[in-house]
Formats: structure tokens, C-alpha cells, sequence
């Protein structure tokens, strides 16, 4: 059952980041991370009702500060999709928390980890001739803010309730970015704001890729401990992959398919009892 529920928060999360990839159509990547931010918040703070907690100064700029790097992990992500398969950016993308597990760790086992990642981050970039350098900067870029995202979480986790400081930073994040994003999209194309299927498939994203996947991670967390968590996160990769073919028609070639499996392996290796959240 416990896996069960794994996989399902997993799925979840990567449709809607599917369906982001086809609202790349018409709304800019950077856009579609802000409707997803938005989106999530929104929910957040209506199931969890953050203002009925007293807040201090600093709970209040350690949840701001982890909605920013949220955000911009997101947008980095959006940024990637939109060059490179689903598969290929969240593998990538889980170089940052491979970097963390072995920065707070001196056995080998972490070190082999960061060879095994590095060994499939080549397969998945180095490979191919044709590949966007771009959208693997853009994924490299997501992992480095994931790395800041498990920092900042253990900043946000000592200064109160995790979900309600993510529904805060979230909202946050998502009004301070505004104008800068959204003013992207405006002076490309602000139709795009008139049509309702935007803001539908945007609030679509920020629930199917933030809300449901952290509400089940926590159902899961409370069941089998993060060391096993953990150890879960190894399906994550492998499950983009398979979202993206079935979804985006997004075939991976065998050096991708073999870069992706040294990804996981690298995540078995360096399993250890610690939350890695996703983008």
C-alpha cells in the first residue's frame, strides 16, 4: 500500500508536468512554474489555514525564502522541459541532492554515488550530438537549487510546520515574482491571460505536481521513515521516463535509458534518512 502511494504521488507530479509541457504552446516555461506556484499555494493555504498560527520574523523569512528558491527550482525545471525530455531534466535534476547526501557524509559509498550520477548526467548530455545545451543548463541549474531547497528545509523545519511554511513561501514567492515573470509573458504575449484554459491547466499543474504529491509524501513519510523514503526516490526518475513516452511521446535512446538507471543506482547508493523533495 505504502508504495502504492509512492507511486501514485510520483505519477501525479509528473503529469502535471506534462501538462505544463503542453501549455508551453502558448504560455513561456517561466509563466507556467509561476501558475504551478500560484496554484500550489492556493490550495496550501486553503486546506492548512497558515494565519491561525502565531508567526515570528524569522519563521516569516524562512518560509519566504524557501518559497523563492522553490519557485526558481521550478522555473529552472520548466525552463529544461521545454529543451529536454521529462526523463532526462529530472535525472539530471537529481544531482543536487546526490551533492548534498555526500557534502554531509565521508563514507565511500556517498563518493560512488557522485561517480555513478556523474557517469549518468554524461550519458544523458555528453552523448548525443544533437542535445540542447541549454535545457541540460537549465536542468543543472534545478539541481543546484534543489540542493539549497534541502538546506533551506531543515532551516524552515527547525522554525516551524513545513507544509504551512511551504503554503506561506509559495504565495510569497509567487507575489514577489509576479511581475517579473508574468511581465515576461505580457510583453511576449498577454492573450494567453485571457483564456480560461490557461489558468485552469495552470492551477491543474500546481495541484497535480505540488499539492497531491507533498500531501501523499508525508502519508508515506509517517509510515516507513525517511531512510526507506529515501530509497523510494530511486522509482523517480524511471517514472518521468515513462510519463514522458506515454504522455509527451518522448522515446528515450539507449545512452539516456542507461543514464537514467546510473541514476538511480546512485540514489540506492547514497540512501540515507533524509527528505529529498521534488521539482
Amino acid at each position: 500500500m505504502v508504495p502504492l502511494l509512492f507511486v501514485v504521488g510520483a505519477l501525479s507530479q509528473y503529469l502535471g508536468a506534462a501538462i505544463g509541457v503542453f501549455l508551453f504552446e502558448t504560455t513561456n516555461p517561466a509563466t507556467v512554474a509561476w501558475l504551478r506556484a500560484a496554484g500550489a499555494a492556493a490550495v496550501l493555504l486553503a486546506w492548512r489555514r497558515p494565519w491561525r498560527r502565531r508567526w515570528t520574523a524569522r519563521m516569516v523569512v524562512a518560509a519566504t525564502a524557501f518559497g523563492v528558491v522553490t519557485l526558481g527550482m521550478n522555473v529552472a525545471f520548466y525552463e529544461a522541459i521545454a529543451r529536454i525530455p521529462l526523463g532526462t531534466a529530472v535525472a539530471i535534476e537529481f544531482a543536487g541532492p546526490v551533492a548534498v547526501a555526500t557534502a554531509a557524509s565521508r563514507r565511500a559509498r556517498d563518493f560512488l554515488g557522485v561517480v555513478l550520477v556523474a557517469g549518468g548526467v554524461y550519458l544523458l548530455a555528453g552523448v548525443e550530438p544533437d542535445v540542447d545545451w541549454a535545457g541540460v543548463g537549465f536542468a543543472l541549474l534545478a539541481a543546484a537549487l534543489w540542493a539549497g531547497y534541502i538546506l533551506l528545509g531543515k532551516w524552515v523545519a527547525d522554525a516551524g510546520d513545513g507544509v504551512d511554511s511551504l503554503a506561506i513561501g509559495l504565495a510569497t514567492a509567487s507575489v514577489i515574482a509576479a511581475p517579473l515573470l508574468l511581465g515576461v509573458q505580457l510583453a511576449g504575449d498577454a492573450s494567453v491571460f485571457a483564456d480560461p484554459r490557461t489558468w485552469l491547466l495552470g492551477v491543474g499543474v500546481g495541484v497535480l505536481s505540488s499539492a497531491i504529491p507533498y500531501a501523499l509524501d508525508q502519508r508515506v513519510l509517517a509510515r516507513i521513515g525517511r531512510e526507506r523514503f529515501a530509497l523510494l526516490l530511486a522509482l523517480l526518475p524511471a517514472t518521468a521516463a515513462v510519463v514522458g513516452a506515454v504522455v509527451l511521446a518522448q522515446s528515450p535512446t539507449v545512452g539516456e535509458v542507461a543514464g537514467i538507471a546510473l541514476v538511480m543506482l546512485a540514489l540506492v547508493v547514497t540512501a540515507r534518512p533524509i527528505r529529498w523533495p521534488g521539482a
